[in-house]
């Protein structure tokens, strides 16, 4: 069983004045981010990891620092180049407000496989990079977890691309901060175990065995191991 346990940075000093910030460095986690990032080391708890890759961006690093320090043991955090931001060329440090009058903006959202950011780069290219991080991941030796964290669009073009989704309809998928999605990659075809999930307790689901499942009739459930009471 291989897990890929996808996770989006916390809430940022962006995020917090509707700002598309791109790959600009110096964005760090606002004060709600650093509360998620906190929160997100209790829900995740301990769970065995075989490699743990981050994008370089600084507010990346600083959603898992709590969980390193806690759970990590001697896992280590890999920078992967290939996970950072979308580079939004012209259209970083803006307003989202104002791009949305942006006549690409339309574009953006109903055909991103045709979009390329003035001065930047092109979505289609963002998801092949993000696919190669992945499979890139998924090579590691060892048992546990493939974790990666990385930024909205990064992920869910990972997911869409996972579950033979066409680029064009990655725009479904919301990935808030801090949340956490999980694929599972035992089969030839990779299943959505968890998707957005920014509230709950997920220890369990990174604990279970989810490749045993049958699911004809739409699956069983997590597994703990536990006997029932």
């Amino acid at each position: 069983m291989t897990l890929v346990v996808l996770i989006r940075h916390a809430h940022s000093s962006a995020n917090a004045t509707g700002v598309l910030s791109g790959r600009r460095v110096g964005v760090s986690l606002s004060e709600l981010g650093r509360k998620q990032a906190k929160n997100l080391t209790s829900r995740l708890g301990a769970f065995p990891v075989k490699t743990l890759r981050s994008s370089p961006l600084e507010r990346c690093e600083e959603t898992m620092a709590p969980w390193i320090k806690k759970f990590g043991g001697s896992t280590q955090l890999e920078i992967d180049e290939d996970l950072v931001e979308m580079d939004y060329g012209a259209w970083s440090g803006r307003k989202l407000r104002s791009l949305a009058k942006d006549p690409l903006w339309s574009k953006v959202q109903t055909q991103p496989s045709r979009v390329i950011f003035p001065m930047g780069e092109s979505m289609a290219t963002m998801q092949s990079r993000a696919m190669n991080a992945l499979f890139r991941a998924l090579e590691s030796p060892g048992k546990g977890a493939v974790v990666l964290v990385s930024h909205g669009d990064i992920l869910k073009a990972i997911i869409a691309s996972s579950l033979g989704m066409h680029l064009d309809e990655f725009q479904r998928f919301v990935v808030d901060p801090a949340s956490v999605s999980v694929l599972d990659f035992s089969y030839n075809k990779p299943r959505l175990i968890l998707m957005n999930d920014s509230q709950s307790t997920l220890t369990d689901v990174l604990t279970s065995n989810h490749s045993k499942r049958k699911l004809v009739g739409g699956g069983s459930g997590v597994d703990t191991g536990r006997k029932p009471v």
